[in-house]
């Protein structure tokens, strides 16, 4: 089994990116596998550790359909749907609280 190269953090070759730089630019990894890693030092814990993927290698960002816009949109009302009050509250609902703000208030008063 072969190793990663490891470059330190911001020393990374040209034509080498991470998935969110890759979505930048339009792209996705497309099944490659993982070319490099670069490790961001950090002070009391392990280094933060971010894949690189080759650019020439990626491919391009497959479109929105209409059936994932959908299934995205219904995922979004399902977030931001109190479970309480059964309206949408136009943000997503906090995990912490689990119904709305205005819910939460109401129940921490009682």
């Amino acid at each position: 089994m072969a190793t990663l190269p490891v470059y330190p953090w911001r020393l990374a070759p040209d034509g080498l990116a991470t998935r969110r730089q890759l979505r930048a630019l339009g792209l996705r990894p497309g099944g490659q596998d993982v070319a490099a890693q670069i490790e961001r030092p950090r002070r009391r814990r392990g280094p933060l550790v971010a894949y690189l993927y080759r650019i020439d290698r990626a491919r391009p960002v497959r479109p929105m359909t209409p059936g994932r816009a959908a299934a995205l949109a219904a995922a979004m009302r399902a977030r931001r749907t109190c479970p309480n009050c059964r309206t949408d509250v136009g943000y997503c609902v906090p995990r912490s609280l689990g119904m709305c703000v205005p819910c939460s208030d109401l129940e921490s008063a009682a």
